[in-house]
């Protein structure tokens, strides 16, 4: 039985650390264990509760009462940056998920399956359909426009920092280059700013809604195509979504019909395109 140990970043580098093994677990009628699930487990009830995943430390008792989720996100932090318990995960023969990236044997096989283990809560998925519904009845293309700021001001030097200006361009782009077709833009951002900010582009977004992060994922999931920086969020939502996603990998970058390609796994776009390990 496979055990995964590790923890690493926010939630779509956790359901990245998971899938190979869940996959082959559902390709091989296996169970496997994840330790230190995500604060976001709950959003994810079909995970949480499948046949293939066991989570020994999962007691909604326990992480209801008091401080339970700030002491397990203590005990997270505390054990998965530790050299003695890498040690004693290693003796045991634990796994560490997010090293299992290029293991893509199970990954298409599996994926009809996948996409029903990872499918959010119900109201989340109504409220994302919702939206994309209302998108689509003004529109015949809905683009998912990841947009992500904050840290990337310094992530590899800002090389993937965009201003809002710039990725307005990039949306523009996008218009042109579907110009015989009604084009609108699902708006994903932890940002506070309002839609109507960009310019001859219709647009929609969620505001401070419960389970923002799932909701947008999920959403940009249901788009026809997604576009935004490289992150491990966008090439989940196109990998279990099937939809083909654009990399912006700098600001002057021209847009065209082949810029955009599904993921099939972590490294790799439909295309055959490589994706280089950031």
């Amino acid at each position: 039985m496979r055990v995964i140990c590790d923890a690493p970043g926010q939630t779509c580098n956790r359901l990245w650390t998971y899938v190979a093994s869940v996959a082959q677990c559902v390709a091989q009628r296996r169970k496997m264990v994840i330790v230190f699930f995500d604060w976001t487990i709950e959003d994810f009830p079909h995970l949480l509760h499948s046949e293939y995943v066991f989570f020994p430390l999962w007691h909604k008792w326990y992480l209801e009462r008091g401080n339970g989720w700030n002491n397990y996100k203590g005990l997270t932090w505390k054990v998965t940056h530790s050299k003695s318990w890498d040690r004693v995960f290693r003796l045991l023969g634990f796994t560490k998920g997010w090293d299992t990236r290029r293991d893509t044997r199970y990954l298409q096989q599996t994926l009809p399956v996948l996409q029903q283990i990872f499918r959010p809560a119900d109201d989340i998925v109504a409220r994302a359909e919702a939206l994309v519904g209302q998108l689509r009845q003004e529109a015949d293309l809905v683009v998912g426009v990841h947009i992500r700021r904050g840290d990337y001001a310094t992530w590899h030097n800002g090389r993937f920092f965009y201003g809002l200006d710039d990725y307005h361009r990039f949306m523009l782009r996008v218009q042109s280059l579907y110009a015989d077709r009604r084009v609108a833009f699902f708006i994903s951002s932890n940002e506070a700013f309002p839609a109507d900010i960009f310019t001859g582009c219709r647009c929609a977004r969620f505001g401070k809604e419960p389970s923002g992060a799932v909701l947008d994922l999920y959403t940009l999931s249901l788009c026809d195509r997604i576009m935004g920086p490289f992150s491990s969020y966008s090439r989940w939502a196109s990998f279990i979504g099937r939809v083909p996603l654009c990399f912006l990998e700098y600001k002057g970058q021209e847009i065209g019909e082949d810029s955009f390609s599904p993921i099939v796994d972590f490294f790799h776009f439909a295309d055959g395109r490589e994706i280089f390990d950031w």
